[in-house]
């Protein structure tokens, strides 16, 4: 029980790198999009916003409840939804489009997030294997006099079960 319980946590840590990677990249790519005349200010706020959101939310490796996860994943989930905003806006500034700098920050971004659901599926693997194990006997009687519990989950987000809607 406690290697899987190191091991929950080792992947809770690599969750947490690929986000901070994730999070590392936003000033640079906000920056990128600044030279864009015009471009629209508050998509950029939003964004700004989120990050620093996201990045307050911290949750305690030895603490990875259901309830920490949700409030984790809920700030990451927002910083998501704005810098999907962010990528759909730029599309309307062709010079954005084909600055080489801009370019790279969205492929690096892409990879990021590729990384990010790696790490999320591994989490929650580790995660069912530790929870199986602390809830069937006889190591739950263990786990009970140790005080293993179980650990939470990483979920869709609300509303990822319908295709979003593309209008030409």
């Amino acid at each position: 029980m406690v290697q899987m319980d190191e091991n929950v946590k080792a992947k809770w840590g690599v969750v947490q790198t690929q986000y901070q990677r994730r999070a590392d990249l936003i000033p640079n790519l906000v920056e990128a999009v600044k030279g864009a005349a015009n471009f629209e200010k508050s998509t950029l706020t939003d964004v700004i916003n989120a990050r620093a959101k996201a990045t307050s939310v911290q949750v305690d490796p030895s603490k990875l409840t259901p309830e920490s996860i949700k409030a984790f994943q809920a700030a990451q989930g927002q910083l998501s939804s704005a810098l999907g905003r962010l990528m759909v806006v730029s599309e309307n500034y062709p010079d954005l489009k084909t600055n080489q700098n801009f370019l790279g920050l969205q492929a690096q971004l892409e990879g990021t997030e590729n990384r990010i659901t790696v790490a999320r599926n591994d989490f929650n693997e580790a995660v069912q294997q530790y929870n199986t194990k602390i809830r069937s006997f006889p190591a739950n009687i263990t786990a009970k006099m140790f005080s293993f519990t179980e650990k939470g989950y990483f979920q869709a987000e609300a509303g990822s079960d319908r295709a979003p809607k593309v209008k030409f």
